[in-house]
């Protein structure tokens, strides 16, 4: 199949261009490198652009036959979402819905989203499942639930469909080197992690008094390269997938709680670092967090997660002297 993927020159979206490429797909890549890196497409094809220029959209569907699209093209700092809400609708809703119509207009009807578990409502255990809730506590997130929503709708009413993988937290690395986190200093907690690591600085607990554990929020913690698997997954199983409903919701992770703490404490284990950690408040936006128990990913992909928090670790470890010699920091 070939398969167009926005954003993808950035972390996640290259990621899983390398696991389509893997998987014996041919992939085409459409990015605006507000935030991704030339460099991850050097060897692809690709287009420098904006999801919401109809008429790119239209060249690409004409010089490539598309099979599907894999949209993972999006603003996803929430505590910006919060100071910058109409950023983030503009972009993640408004240019998704003009994507939509160049699409449609295509006759490209197969649509694998990147959605969030970041839509689902906090509960008492901290556990989810597709049929969970949803509460999304930050305008990123709700950007992601708006989507899903509109999606159902048009689904209802074209011959769109959809596959919605709501992510958990990836962390890692492709272990073949070929991509990565291409920021320098991401917000994530991974990224503050290797910040610590690097500079040998203070490492903060944004939030310690959640009602987990250990007072500091949990997480479902995914290897990026489980998180492309899956993708490849949803491409293969696509038709399966939706043949009797249009718009369907699966969980991606790993089925593992697994706190800020312990992450921390993962990552000086795996690194044999003991790093200055300490505590503060909660960010804008976030929540104490949740993780999946769903087996949604595995009856319907046949995907399931492999990798550990310690092969996370390495590989991310591994990333940043590949990171100095392809991005130059």
């Amino acid at each position: 199949m070939e398969i167009l993927i926005t954003g993808g020159a950035g972390y996640i979206g290259s990621t899983v261009a390398s696991a389509c490429l893997d998987a014996g797909h041919d992939v085409v890549i459409l990015d605006d490198l507000s935030a991704g890196r030339r460099e991850f497409v050097a060897d692809r094809p690709f287009y420098d652009g904006d999801i919401a220029d109809g008429d790119l959209i239209d060249r690409i569907c004409a010089e490539h036959h598309i099979d599907a699209v894999v949209h993972c093209a999006a603003k996803i700092v929430v505590p910006e979402s919060v100071s910058e809400p109409y950023l983030y609708y503009e972009n993640n809703v408004g240019k998704t819905l003009d994507l939509l119509a160049a699409l449609h207009r295509n006759q490209v009807n197969r649509l694998v989203f990147s959605s969030s578990a970041s839509i689902y409502a906090p509960n008492a255990d901290f556990v989810v499942t597709e049929e969970s809730p949803l509460a999304p506590a930050s305008p990123y997130a709700a950007t992601k639930y708006m989507m899903e929503r509109i999606f159902s709708d048009i689904a209802a009413a074209t011959d769109l469909r959809v596959l919605s993988l709501r992510y958990f937290n990836p962390i890692g690395t492709d272990p073949q080197l070929r991509t990565g986190q291409q920021i320098e200093h991401p917000t994530h907690v991974m990224g503050k992690l290797l910040d610590a690591w690097l500079e040998g600085s203070t490492f903060t607990v944004t939030g310690a008094d959640w009602p987990t554990r250990d007072g500091s929020g949990i997480r479902d913690f995914i290897h990026v390269w489980d998180l492309a698997k899956a993708h490849v997954g949803a491409i293969e199983k696509f038709d399966n997938v939706t043949a009797t409903e249009p718009a369907v919701a699966i969980n991606i992770g790993t089925g593992a709680g697994v706190t800020v703490k312990e992450l921390a404490a993962a990552f000086e284990e795996g690194t044999g670092r003991k790093l200055d950690i300490v505590l503060g408040p909660a960010r804008p936006g976030d929540t104490a967090g949740v993780y999946t128990v769903s087996d949604r990913a595995a009856s319907l992909l046949g995907w399931h997660a492999e990798f550990s928090i310690a092969e996370a670790v390495r590989d991310a470890v591994a990333w940043l002297p590949r990171r100095k010699e392809l991005l130059g920091y």
